[in-house]
């Protein structure tokens, strides 16, 4: 994720170190039901980022947490956060769904006050220790 200063936007990528292949189809499903746009989206490895050069690197699941980043996101701001897999419930039809949308819609938070961070003329540590604050919540 590439935080660009003064402007209304944020460049996000993302992409897996032990990609699945295809976009789980529940994720295509309940991100069109939120309103968001899932065209272009692919399972990618972060091996295909090499070129981009976040500011941040934020992983979302458990197994990419203790994972050694790729070398290329050396300078970049790492934290972590956690998220459950709603792909990987086991329940019902509802349970599902209600997995999917409770992670939608805790991204979308931690998005909107990732937004306002971008806003800030924050030093390293200061983003850093901000954005820790905003995976635990």
């Amino acid at each position: 994720m590439s935080l660009a200063q003064n402007q209304d936007s944020i460049q996000a990528k993302s992409a897996g170190s032990q990609p699945a292949g295809q976009v789980h189809p529940l994720s295509l499903q309940y991100l069109q039901e939120a309103g968001i746009s899932t065209e272009g989206l692919v399972s990618q490895s972060w091996d295909e980022l090499e070129k981009f050069a976040p500011d941040v690197v934020i992983t979302v699941c458990d197994s990419a947490a203790g994972e050694t980043c790729p070398v290329w996101f050396g300078k970049s701001i790492k934290v972590h956060w956690g998220l459950t897999d709603p792909s990987k419930i086991d329940g019902s039809e509802e349970e599902k769904a209600q997995a999917f949308r409770d992670t939608i819609a805790e991204i979308q938070q931690r998005v909107t006050e990732l937004l306002a961070l971008a806003d800030k003329q924050l030093s390293q540590e200061e983003l850093r220790s901000a954005l820790n604050k905003l995976g635990a919540i």
